[in-house]
């Protein structure tokens, strides 16, 4: 795919080549594509506001940072690369896989919600850290996957766990109620036309069950009759869905609190979001923090270079903070 190609779910993902940003790896580390074949692509995620993320955190050796959102390593690549250690944390079995199989004596893989990141860190004996760093919602890898579900696309199982645990989007759909439905699809896709999207989801799985993202994808768009090309209108309902079923405002919420909790003095966050609902939380939680003072007045975006070679920038937003030395959490 041409390089400024959007990417066909997200029009702020884009699929591009790229190189690690990790260090080399171990030659000595077993080879990851025995245990997962998409390990063997392991960490060639490019990260957005790359140098902004750094700017803000500032890693230097011997200090010690959290990746709550480790997806593809591409900004934990670059913190390893300024010498520091790094507690990389996803839910995501197949990231996992990836991260582990790299073998990097910098980095330190943890399994869980970055909701969770004191109980993870203490249960490594960690309870302070020098930065933080969450990039917030679905990675390209997963977007990409087309058996996750997570793609209006590709055929596949209507799933969209990212723990690959859990609810999933087919049983959302399959045994909610309407009301619920179209709740889910207004709050978490902004859609106008939800209550018409849930109507016609009820509709249709009075038929025959909802099993697969192609099948709700058509539900959708003929709950726009008017659509003929353009970004698909299934787009807004399976970010709805997605978020619902990793319940990920929750643990964008929850994650913050925790980094109250964990960041030592003078200790930094850093938060990339895609989209206002996310954003939104951030600012508020950073404007009536007592703990976290903001390093910007507004959101840090993209430069017009970066957005021209990767539309995913073109969307995001850092804002980032530091813990006020002798703030109570």
């Amino acid at each position: 795919m041409n390089p400024e190609t959007q990417h066909p779910d997200n029009p702020d993902l884009t699929e591009r080549p790229s190189e690690s940003t990790l260090p080399t790896p171990d030659p000595s580390a077993p080879d990851p594509s025995a245990s997962d074949p998409d390990a063997a692509g392991a960490f060639s995620h490019v990260p957005v506001l790359a140098d902004e993320v750094i700017q803000a955190l500032a890693p230097a050796p011997g200090r010690v940072f959290v990746d709550g959102t480790l997806g593809g390593a591409g900004h934990t690549g670059l913190l390893l690369a300024a010498g520091a250690t790094v507690y990389g944390i996803d839910q995501d079995p197949f990231a996992l896989n990836r991260a582990r199989a790299a073998n990097h004596p910098g980095l330190h893989v943890l399994e869980g919600n970055y909701r969770d990141m004191v109980s993870l860190l203490a249960g490594a004996g960690v309870t302070q850290v020098d930065g933080i760093l969450l990039d917030i919602g679905v990675s390209s890898f997963q977007l990409d996957d087309g058996g996750r579900g997570f793609s209006y696309h590709t055929e596949a199982p209507l799933d969209m766990r990212m723990s690959q645990s859990g609810e999933t989007a087919a049983d959302v759909v399959n045994g909610y109620d309407e009301e619920d439905i179209a709740a889910i699809i207004y709050e978490y896709g902004e859609d106008r036309l939800s209550r018409r999207i849930a109507r016609g989801i009820v509709y249709a799985r009075e038929k025959a069950p909802i099993e697969t993202t192609v099948q709700l994808a058509e539900i959708v768009k003929r709950a726009y009759p008017g659509f003929s090309k353009g970004i698909h209108p299934a787009r807004r309902t399976f970010q709805a869905l997605r978020i619902h079923v990793n319940d990920e405002l929750g643990a964008l919420r929850d994650g913050l609190t925790a980094a109250e909790t964990l960041l030592a003095p003078d200790g930094r966050l850093a938060v990339i979001s895609f989209h206002s609902l996310e954003d939104r939380i951030v600012k508020r939680f950073l404007l009536g923090s007592q703990v976290l003072s903001p390093l910007t007045k507004r959101p840090v975006i993209a430069s017009e270079a970066e957005q021209a070679v990767n539309p995913r920038a073109r969307s995001a937003k850092l804002r980032s903070a530091v813990r006020v030395a002798g703030g109570g959490a």
